[in-house]
């Protein structure tokens, strides 16, 4: 353990974490502090996928902010398939808010009561009629870090097989592409997944993938 000295000895203040040797970075060693919720209260909803609330909210040096707006949906699971022969489950699709067409992985809301794995274990056979052998967790990761909207829970899923034939009902045009991996990354580096939290699921699956397995 290194010797670590110390500048600005007040409590309330940033430390300044100086570690010894030149070519050691200055970093910053703070003591953080969470926001606490006072209270809440609905103030618009719009059936069961969207609620708008506004929080009091607490400030760590005391200071109450009384109207922190705060959007509730639901949470959610992304699902990366890859199939026995390593290709990749993809949707090419549009969507409301996004310009054009977009690659996309698997995906949907988590059902009351469901967990993140057992939502993506059903996305993935309404949405393909496929079910996967292997299944690996990528994270859980807060779509907002300030006004909330809902968890993103990434997943890889490995030896994917038809079992039977797709039971989906999104509102979307889509259609279902098989995709090499090379394809896949690709497409990710030209920006064709279009929506951050499909981009950040096939991220971090090709980054578990190439860890494991690096590219032929």
């Amino acid at each position: 353990m290194p010797d670590i000295s110390w500048q600005n000895a007040r409590p309330d203040k940033p430390k300044k974490c100086l570690w010894p040797g030149a070519l050691r970075p200055t970093l910053l060693c703070v003591s953080l502090r969470p926001w606490h919720t006072l209270s809440r209260r609905t103030v618009w909803k719009s059936g069961r996928y969207l609620r708008v609330e506004l929080h009091s909210v607490e400030l760590p040096e005391g200071r109450i902010i009384p109207d922190w707006p705060w959007v509730v949906t639901p949470d959610f699971a992304n699902v990366v398939a890859v199939d026995l022969e390593g290709r990749f489950l993809c949707f090419r699709q549009t969507k409301y808010a996004v310009a054009g067409t977009s690659l996309a992985p698997v995906g949907g809301y988590l059902e009351p009561g469901e967990s993140p794995l057992s939502a993506a274990q059903r996305e993935l056979r309404e949405e393909t009629g496929y079910e996967a052998g292997q299944w690996t967790p990528l994270g859980q990761f807060a779509v907002d870090a300030n006004r909330g909207a809902g968890i993103a829970h990434a997943f890889l899923a490995r030896q994917a097989r038809p079992v039977g034939r797709p039971l989906a009902d999104d509102l979307e045009d889509q259609e279902l592409l098989w995709l090499e991996r090379s394809e896949v990354e690709a497409a990710l580096a030209r920006g064709e997944f279009k929506v951050l939290p499909w981009a950040a699921a096939m991220a971090l699956a090709l980054h578990r993938l190439r860890q494991e397995t690096p590219p032929a």
